[in-house]
């Protein structure tokens, strides 16, 4: 039976002459950090004190030893970061160049010191340059001539810290007459029945070995001889259980086993889970363009999405326990689908496990980004070779619903100049209008494949035209005021979004000491986005009075002004379902303490924009709108139930006198939207005025001029504090009421983000993590909106 031996320790990194301790899985800044020999690049400016360690070689090194009772030996990595050349005692084994791939050697017979040489990836990156000549990119690192996480080198949410190391794990593996080298589970339904194929390779030390197979799922086994390097082997399991995704049903899992035999013994096993269940791309030309929409087990769906950067910009420091939690919280946020962005990584195992267990969507880039890539060698070969080898490795998993060939670089070629500064040099439409796709259809045609993201279909088309597939809305962020979010309804909106600080001890942590100001050094070296502070104060300026008058001020109305430009967008358009059929908000996290568009900050803590996304992307949804001049009231419902509803509406002003108030009749059915024009003597007449619509416990507000303009009164509000919750006891409006736990206790986490309140209305906050409660502390920890 084949026998794998983990190589997790004695590993050491040469640096200076000397040899440090490394930790492998790891890398090189890692390694450094434990050392002592580099601060912490997270925090205040450290990012440009370690700025040389990415423009070195570095050597990983230990003890190999091989001997055992098989025939062959290989040394196996997972992932290698990135140009390397790996010898045993002075002896080549190879040389790689892709982060994005595994790398297996023979050493049968071999031992002594196993060096892993790292050259600078700058260095290999600028050759590859030289050789084929420069392309247009966002950025102006050289990110896209070489096959790494590209956001290593900087993005406008992360920092510039190009990594080197062994960062997946690395293992000696035995075996002995053969080896199970791939196995390619095509897993599909046929009406109530699920069926799974399995391709199968092998990888022989004899050729004239008889060899089988058997497969085990649900409770069938299936046994078939295997002639040369492989076969295939089909299984039926009858009345199978559909994997759903959350919110629609359940998720089961099954175990799928198959051991590779010779003569009744069992030489090798793969074992992976599958879910059973289809998946469709509607993409037919309708009366109002051509549509996007995804439907799991027939079901369409508005997917309600975020997108997904690397957890950390040192992506071997994220343990399983943290995928399952940030993607536990994209969850419980009513989140059902996760994009994996093109600038970072084909995540580990544990991304799709708690994907495939928690009922997430996962709507996987391949690694372009924001650049015009070379196809030509050495990038065309390495990049067919990942693309095989990720497309395998990700099959078994239900979660995994699409495939999307780059983000941004057809748009790109359009729109930023590319096509001129080309004349004529490849910049990667080859990828994605001719590999990728043959790759996905070759390997796995069980799932649908979108040449790019944003991308309308067709060059007959521009790539961003809202009306025909995805879209990517950036010009409200960049240069509009967000309620233009509503002034269009495009077919699926994979990414949009509007930015805020981090939470204030995460600011406190990554910038000790310094007296916080919008504009103070660290603030603004955490700022990596072009104009970014500019955006924020014109996005603030549209709405309240400016400048805001302390920084903890200025800190609450970004973190309001994000989640109401969010929510501007969304309440939008999924009241337009099933035109628009999905949502993907730029971005759920983020890679180091930063201001950026993440709903949770570099730190896990949670914004403001993290809680509204929960009632945003709830099942059900009251939202009031502004159409054709006047106020709608619709009822989203997304629910598998009809929606019986008679929404309660009044008409009001500041202080809290009701100035009118009436019930109307507005019923949702199951997956479907209603709405029903306001009346009028309830539309609110200048900005004094706003209305209020509760239907179900769900409610809704539309306030019809920004808050500079808006005589609040004073807010008055009572606090009481109990273990675990803080109530607050509104006497007047308060709007926007926000606990910001973590001035508490950093350690401390509420369960709920902005909540209007009515005079006399309550409202209770858990609070988790806070070791010492009083009233007043808490009264200091709550804002919101007050009279300028």
């Amino acid at each position: 039976m084949l026998e794998a031996t983990p190589l997790t320790d004695g590993w050491t990194l040469r640096h200076e002459g000397a040899d440090l301790p490394a930790r492998v899985p790891g890398c090189v800044h890692t390694d450094l950090l434990a050392a002592g020999v580099i601060p912490d690049p997270f925090v205040g400016a450290n990012e440009r004190e370690v700025a040389w360690v990415g423009r070195r070689a570095w050597t990983y090194g230990t003890q190999l030893r091989t001997a055992s009772g098989h025939e062959w030996t290989d040394l196996v990595f997972d992932g290698l970061d990135t140009a390397a050349e790996i010898t045993v005692d002075g002896r080549l084994l190879g040389r790689v160049r892709n982060m994005h791939r595994s790398y297996r050697f023979p050493v049968t017979g071999l031992g002594g010191r196993l060096a892993v040489r790292f050259a600078s990836a700058y260095t290999e990156a600028e050759a590859v340059r030289d050789r084929l000549g420069e392309r247009p990119a966002a950025y102006p690192e050289p990110y896209p001539y070489l096959r790494k996480m590209a956001c290593s080198f900087g993005w406008d949410w992360g920092p510039t810290l190009v990594t080197a190391g062994i960062w997946r794990p690395v293992r000696l593996e035995h075996w002995s007459t053969a080896r199970i080298s791939r196995v390619r589970p095509l897993v599909t339904v046929h009406g109530g029945d699920g069926v799974v194929e399995l391709r199968v390779e092998v990888e022989r030390t004899r050729v004239e070995a008889r060899l089988a197979v058997e497969a085990r799922v649900g409770g069938r086994v299936v046994r078939a001889g295997l002639e040369g390097a492989g076969g295939a082997v089909r299984l039926r399991v009858p009345d199978v259980r559909r994997w759903w995704p959350r919110g629609y049903g359940e998720q089961p899992l099954y175990e799928v086993e198959l051991t590779l035999l010779h003569e009744d013994v069992p030489l090798d096993v793969w074992r992976r889970r599958v879910g059973f269940r289809t998946v469709e791309l509607d993409r037919r030309p309708d009366a109002h363009g051509t549509g996007f929409t995804l439907a799991v087990n027939g079901e369409r769906l508005f997917a309600r999405g975020v997108n997904w950067i690397p957890d950390d910009v040192f992506p071997s420091r994220i343990s399983r326990e943290r995928y399952r939690r940030r993607l536990g919280q994209a969850a419980e946020a009513g989140v059902d689908l996760v994009r994996v962005w093109g600038g970072g990584i084909y995540e580990s195992e544990d991304f799709y496990d708690a994907c495939d267990e928690l009922g997430l969507l996962v709507w996987q880039d391949f690694p372009f980004a924001c650049a015009a890539y070379p196809e030509e060698q050495p990038l065309r070969g390495e990049v067919e070779a990942e693309a095989r080898e990720n497309v395998v490795r990700l099959m078994p998993h239900p979660s995994l619903v699409l495939w999307n060939g780059n983000n941004e670089n057809l748009w790109g070629f359009r729109d930023w100049d590319w096509e001129r500064r080309l004349a004529g040099a490849s910049w990667g439409e080859g990828y994605y209008l001719g590999l990728l796709p043959r790759v996905v259809a070759e390997m796995d045609p069980t799932r649908p494949y979108t040449a790019g993201s944003p991308w309308s279909g067709s060059w007959d088309r521009h790539p961003n035209d809202p009306a025909h597939g995805t879209h990517h809305s950036w010009e409200v962020w960049n240069r509009e005021d967000y309620t233009a979010y509503r002034h269009s309804v495009p077919r699926f909106v994979a990414e949009f979004g509007w930015q805020a600080p981090p939470a204030h001890a995460t600011l406190r942590r990554a910038l000790p000491g310094e007296d916080l100001a919008p504009d103070s050094p660290g603030m603004l070296h955490h700022q990596k986005a072009d104009d970014g502070n500019g955006k924020l104060e014109r996005g603030l300026a549209r709405h309240f009075l400016t400048p805001v008058r302390d920084f903890d001020r200025w800190h609450y109305v970004t973190q309001v002004n994000q989640a109401r430009a969010v929510a501007a967008g969304i309440e939008h358009w999924r009241s337009h379902w099933p035109v628009c059929a999905g949502t993907v908000v730029w971005q759920l996290n983020d890679c180091w303490p930063v201001t950026s568009w993440a709903a949770i900050d570099g730190d896990g803590r949670e914004k403001p924009l993290y809680h509204e996304l929960k009632r945003l992307y709830a099942d059900r949804l009251l939202t009031l709108q502004v159409r054709d001049g006047g106020l709608v009231l619709a009822a989203v419902n997304q629910s598998a139930e009809a929606w019986p509803g008679s929404p309660a509406l009044r008409r009001m002003t500041v202080d809290g006198t009701v100035l009118g108030e009436a019930t109307v009749e507005l019923a949702a059915g199951a997956r479907a939207v209603a709405s029903i024009a306001v009346p009028r003597e309830l539309r609110p007449d200048g900005p004094k005025e706003f209305l209020v619509a509760d239907a179900g416990g769900l409610r809704a507000l539309h306030f019809p001029a920004p808050d500079r303009d808006i005589p609040y009164v004073r807010p008055e509000f009572d606090v009481e504090v109990a273990p675990g919750a803080v109530t607050v006891t509104a006497r007047t409006l308060v709007r926007d009421l926000l606990l910001q736990a973590d001035r508490l206790d950093p350690a401390a986490r509420a369960d709920r983000g902005l909540v209007t309140l009515l005079p006399g209305e309550r409202v209770t906050i858990g609070v988790h993590g806070w070791r010492t409660p009083d009233p007043s502390t808490a009264r200091s920890a709550l804002y919101c909106m007050e009279p300028v």
